[in-house]
């Protein structure tokens, strides 16, 4: 990489320039790292306004070169419908870990999405039943539907239940869905129902009060609760984790702002009670799924070191094939 300047990547650049596929195998990669700690723990930092809120998460990540990342999203739930704007965006930039030259300046959108469905996928191969066959989504927008593309990479689903408050979102999902894949989808009216029959639940939603219950889940189902990263936003049942293993991607912030911050501040359970860190079990210092009939819990609420992996990622393809524009900060 010879070049000298900044390289500036936008959302339809980095989308020709990632796959579900790689992303997978690069945050695999990267939990297995901070599992082993070879890497610095990552850093967050967030703020909130009226409508929505702002977070900065930060990682130091070495392999061939060491990478420093650091990502500002804004989440802003009602912007669709105020101003026709994406709920989830904001800046990534990447620079070099050893001298801190700022090497790009991207996009956040599609790796925040890439990212967030390849970390389900790493925490399935783990945590889920191999046999796993039928899945319920819960939240059928952009995060729902790379959800699913990333458990097809590592579960041989066939059944798919979509569930949104907005009903014909989960029409528009479960048609394309239908036609996309060879699995079967359908929208879904009674989540409790569809829950029931299902070995994977996914819940992927600005929601601020739960909505899967602890009496709707049966023995050996793997959830995956993505959308909490903030401490007003809840999706499980508290209960739920006092019945489950519970596995996180970074311990300390999903007791500050996942799901399990609501079950922590309830006194259901302690920090301590959790299982493992995700990374943990890629490296192999904690089991994974021991039987066919635990209830495991994916606390997921996005870490740093997922953008690095999948950031570093893309800026050495875009480098390598001529993607982005440069430009000269000074």
């Amino acid at each position: 990489m010879k070049h000298h300047g900044t390289l500036l990547l936008t959302r339809h650049e980095i989308a020709q320039l990632l796959n579900i596929d790689e992303c997978i195998k690069a945050v695999e990669q990267a939990f297995k790292l901070y599992g082993e700690g070879e890497v610095a723990p990552p850093g967050i930092l967030g703020m909130r306004t009226r409508d929505g809120g702002f977070h900065i998460k930060a990682g130091l990540l070495e392999r061939e070169k060491s990478y420093f990342v650091a990502k500002m999203n804004a989440n802003f739930p009602k912007n669709r419908k105020r101003f026709d704007l994406p709920t989830i965006q904001g800046v990534i930039i990447l620079c070099d870990g050893e001298h801190g030259y700022p090497l790009a300046v991207m996009d956040s959108i599609e790796i925040t999405i890439q990212r967030t469905g390849a970390a389900t996928a790493v925490a399935a191969k783990y945590l889920s039943r191999p046999d796993s066959k039928v899945i319920t989504i819960c939240g059928c927008g952009n995060q729902g539907r790379i959800q699913l593309r990333s458990l097809l990479q590592v579960r041989p689903l066939k059944q798919v239940f979509a569930y949104d408050l907005d009903r014909h979102q989960a029409e528009l999902f479960a048609d394309e869905f239908s036609h996309d894949l060879c699995a079967e989808a359908i929208s879904a009216e009674q989540l409790t129902e569809c829950v029931r029959k299902s070995d994977t639940c996914v819940t992927c939603t600005p929601s601020k009060q739960y909505f899967l219950n602890r009496h709707d889940i049966t023995p050996g189902t793997f959830i995956a609760a993505v959308g909490a990263d903030s401490e007003d936003k809840q999706e499980l049942d508290p209960e739920l984790f006092m019945s489950s293993k519970v596995v996180v991607d970074v311990l300390a912030q999903c007791a500050a702002i996942g799901d399990l911050h609501h079950a922590v501040k309830q006194g259901l359970l302690k920090a301590s009670d959790v299982h493992a860190e995700l990374g943990e079990v890629v490296a192999g210092k904690k089991p994974g799924r021991l039987t066919k009939e635990e209830v495991i819990i994916f606390d997921s609420t996005g870490m740093a070191l997922q953008d690095a992996a999948a950031a570093m990622l893309v800026y050495e393809k875009a480098v390598d094939t001529g993607v982005g524009t440069w430009f000269e900060f000074y």
